[in-house]
């Protein structure tokens, strides 16, 4: 059973990561794909994800666009329009981290998460609702983080990026609850990416997993699958959370 069947996704920062699993397992279950990445050095990876998902029997396009500029956002959702015809489900989930310890870190790393982590999400949300209010349904699906929950030293601004995407995700539940859009968020906890492979390094990676009950980092595909139920009516109830998938770091 496909729970998406001709529906049409958005998924920002897609070409690798969280990002790419999210586009395939939404075009697994029937959903086309439009996705983003920002930089020259992910244009193959990107091209490669369009193949595959269009190998799954769905129309999937990669677009080289900077989630955290307004503009380019505004200019993205229009073409997707013109080549998809609407826009049912927006994952927002273009994200870095420049980790530091406060007293360190800089502000221009600072004012860079944000505005990658933060401001792409009111950038994207700004321009989907208008299509999704026009058809009085939508899911609008934020990527924050167990660090935006909870906190962690050397994350004051990752951390302070994903807990804004919390309170940004139950303002717009409440605005637009009414037209039938729902707005949830992710917290993934320490998934096993190019971001985090650090945390598998070093002599402390042993007391880390300590940290967390499930005693492992979690995989790409549960964030993926996360995603899925919250694009589906599986969810069709569920608005102004967040979901926390983390191994029960967050207990």
């Amino acid at each position: 059973m496909k729970l998406l069947d001709n529906k049409i996704s958005i998924v920002t920062g897609a070409a690798r990561g969280i990002g790419a699993a999210i586009a395939f397992k939404l075009a697994e279950h029937g959903s086309h794909v439009a996705f983003t990445y920002v930089s020259d050095g992910s244009a193959e990876k990107a091209t490669a994800l369009e193949s595959q998902l269009t190998g799954l029997g769905v129309k999937a396009k990669a677009y080289k666009t900077n989630a955290g500029d307004f503009a380019a956002c505004e200019a993205f959702v229009t073409e997707v329009l013109k080549e998809f015809g609407s826009i049912d489900v927006c994952v927002n989930n273009a994200g870095i981290s420049k980790d530091n310890l406060l007293l360190r870190l800089s502000p221009d790393q600072w004012d860079e998460v944000m505005l990658t982590n933060l401001k792409s999400v009111y950038n994207m949300t700004k321009q989907v609702i208008r299509p999704m209010m026009k058809a009085k349904s939508g899911s609008i699906i934020n990527m924050s983080s167990i660090v935006g929950v909870r906190g962690n030293a050397g994350q004051a601004s990752y951390a302070a990026s994903k807990a804004g995407i919390i309170g940004f995700t139950k303002s717009v539940a409440l605005e637009l609850g009414s037209r039938n859009i729902r707005c949830n968020a992710i917290a993934p906890g320490f998934v096993e990416t190019d971001m985090t492979h650090y945390l598998k390094e070093g002599s402390g990676a042993e007391d880390f997993l300590k940290k967390i009950p499930l005693g492992r980092f979690g995989k790409t595909e549960e964030i993926a699958n996360t995603t899925l139920f919250l694009a589906s009516n599986l969810s069709s109830y569920i608005t102004g959370q967040v979901i926390s998938v983390c191994g029960g770091l967050n207990v």
